[in-house]
C-alpha cells in the first residue's frame, strides 16, 4: 500500500511489519509409541489367527488310533516323455497340452518322405528279385526234365549195347549229355539259392524301412493327460528329441516323510489312505510301495538316541491302479493332501477314513 510523506509530499509505500520466525511445535514423543502399539497389535492378531487356523486344522483331521501314522505331501503321477527315435522334422501333431490320450494313440507324425521313397525303391527290388527267383525255378524244372530224359536214354542204350543193337560210342555220347544236363541242373539249383538270398535281403530291407516309417509315428505309451508340449510342427529334432511329456494315470502316488519310530513300523504293502485338501470328504485307498533306506534331513552318521529320533524316512503311498481305471481325466499332479498309513495291521481304520465310493469325485472346474 502507498502513503504521502507529510514533509516532502511524495507518495511512498507503507513500511511493512518485520516477519517473525515460524513457530515449530515440539516433536510428539507419543507417535513412536502409537506405531509400536499398532505393530504389537498386528503381531498378536496374526498369532491368534495362526493359532486358530492350526487348531481348526488339528480338529479337521480325524482322530487317529496309536497304530496309524500320517504325513503330508503332494499328489504326483509318473511323468513319461514321448521322444523321437530318429532325427527328423515334425509333420503333424494330434495332441496338445491338457488332452487326454489313450495308450497306443498316435500323438505326432514325423516327416518320412525320404523313407517313403526308399521304401518304394525296395518294393521294386523285391518284385525284381521275385521274378528272377521264379525264372530260376522254371529253368530248374525244365532242366530236371532234360536230366530225366538223358538218364532214360543212357539206361536204354546200356541195355542195347550188349545185344548189338547200339554202339558203345552212342552210349558214351548219351552219358556225356547226361553229365552236362546234371551240371546245368546243379547250376540252376545254385541260381535259385542266389535268387532266394537276394529276395530275402531285399525283403528285410523293405521291412527295415517299414519299421522306420512306423517308428516315426509317436504313440502314447500310457493312458493319461498331456502335461507339456515341448516342440511344434515344422521343428527339426535330433534322435531322442522330446515332443510331449505326459502323466501316467495308472501310477499316482504321494511321498510323505515319517520319523524313525514311525517309519520303522511301516512295511511294504501296508494299507494306507490318501485325503486331498481339495476333497476333504473323499478318502482314497492306497498302499505303501516304497520305504527309503537312507534317512533325509539329517547327517548320515548320528551317535545319540535323540539324534536318531530326528531321522526322517521317505515313504511312498500309491493309489490302487484299479481305483484309477476310468478316472484318468481327473488325475493331477501337485495337489496337497495327507497320507495315513496303518503301521499295525490289527488296528481298525476309524470311520472318518473309510474308503469313499469311486463316483464321489468329479473333475475340478478350470480356474
Amino acid at each position: 500500500m502507498l502513503t504521502r510523506n507529510s514533509q516532502t509530499g511524495e507518495i511512498v509505500p507503507l513500511p511493512t511489519a518485520p516477519t517473525l520466525p515460524a513457530v515449530v511445535p515440539p516433536p510428539d514423543k507419543r507417535r513412536p509409541r502409537r506405531w509400536l502399539r499398532r505393530t504389537l497389535s498386528l503381531l498378536v492378531l496374526a498369532a491368534l489367527l495362526g493359532g486358530g487356523g492350526y487348531l481348526w486344522w488339528i480338529r479337521a483331521r480325524p482322530s487317529l488310533p496309536p497304530g496309524i501314522v500320517w504325513g503330508n505331501g503332494r499328489l504326483e503321477a509318473d511323468e513319461v516323455d514321448i521322444d523321437t527315435k530318429y532325427a527328423g522334422r515334425i509333420l503333424l501333431l494330434h495332441a496338445d497340452e491338457g488332452d487326454m490320450v489313450k495308450a497306443g494313440q498316435v500323438v505326432a507324425v514325423m516327416d518320412t518322405r525320404d523313407l517313403q521313397a526308399q521304401l518304394k525303391q525296395n518294393q521294386d527290388l523285391v518284385q525284381q528279385y521275385q521274378r528272377l527267383l521264379d525264372q530260376a525255378k522254371s529253368n530248374y524244372e525244365s532242366q530236371q526234365a532234360i536230366v530225366t530224359f538223358a538218364q532214360q536214354e543212357v539206361a536204354r542204350t546200356t541195355y542195347l549195347v550188349p545185344k548189338g543193337f547200339a554202339t558203345a560210342e552212342t552210349l558214351d555220347q548219351q552219358t556225356q549229355l547226361l553229365n552236362s544236363a546234371r551240371a546245368t541242373l546243379n547250376s540252376d539249383r545254385q541260381a535259385i539259392g542266389a535268387a532266394e538270398h537276394a529276395l530275402s535281403a531285399a525283403t528285410h530291407q523293405l521291412e527295415y524301412f517299414a519299421v522306420q516309417i512306423a517308428d516315426n509315428q509317436l504313440f502314447a505309451p500310457k493312458t493319461g493327460p498331456i502335461e507339456y508340449r515341448v516342440a511344434n510342427v515344422g521343428e527339426v529334432l535330433p534322435a531322442g528329441g522330446k515332443v510331449f511329456t505326459m502323466l501316467d494315470a495308472s501310477y499316482v502316488y504321494m511321498d510323505i516323510y515319517l520319523p524313525t519310530n514311525q517309519a520303522g513300523r511301516v512295511r511294504i504293502g501296508s494299507d494306507a489312505r490318501i485325503v486331498l485338501d481339495s476333497y476333504r470328504d473323499h478318502v482314497i485307498p492306497a498302499r505303501v510301495v516304497f520305504i527309503a533306506r537312507q534317512a533325509q534331513f539329517t547327517p548320515k552318521t548320528v551317535e545319540t538316541k535323540d539324534e536318531r529320533d530326528k531321522l526322517m524316512f521317505r515313504v511312498r503311498v500309491r493309489i490302487d491302479p484299479e481305483r484309477l481305471e476310468g478316472r484318468e481325466a481327473i488325475v493331477r499332479s501337485g495337489l496337497p493332501g495327507e497320507s495315513y498309513v496303518r503301521a499295525d495291521p490289527s488296528v481298525a481304520w476309524p470311520a472318518a477314513l473309510a474308503p469313499s465310493k469311486p463316483t464321489a469325485v468329479t473333475a475340478p472346474a478350470p480356474q
